[in-house]
């Protein structure tokens, strides 16, 4: 499960920033791509494992997840799909590889305790 390592990736890049700002994090905010290849469940599971003993103990891991957008060669504008094992668009049919979104696994924000 190479969740927990991400996981604890998070931990250390949050609690690195929680200190250089002497702050206190409550959630950490990040975009999961749905090709990131990652299994949302299973991180959200180790992010309560890998905080336990740490600054960010009791804080939330706030996901947001971000579809599969591709550019249509066919249409020549940005597509959303429907499944990340059919890569062609869903207006016109073309086949399509330009992959704009859907690969991230990005910290966007730390919310702080007030």
């Amino acid at each position: 499960m190479h969740e927990l390592s991400i996981a604890m990736s998070i931990v250390d890049i949050a609690q690195e920033e929680a200190e250089r700002r002497s702050v206190q994090v409550d959630a950490v905010h990040l975009d999961l791509g749905a090709l990131s290849g990652v299994v949302k469940a299973a991180l959200l599971f180790s992010y309560g494992v890998a905080c336990d003993g740490t600054l960010l103990e009791g804080s939330r891991l706030v996901v947001k997840d971000i579809p599969i957008e591709v550019f249509c060669p066919g249409c020549k504008l940005p597509k959303t799909l429907k499944s990340v094992q059919w890569f062609y668009c869903p207006d016109c049919g073309a086949a399509t590889s330009e992959i704009l979104h859907g690969k991230e696994l990005i910290i966007t924000a730390l919310e702080l305790k007030q």
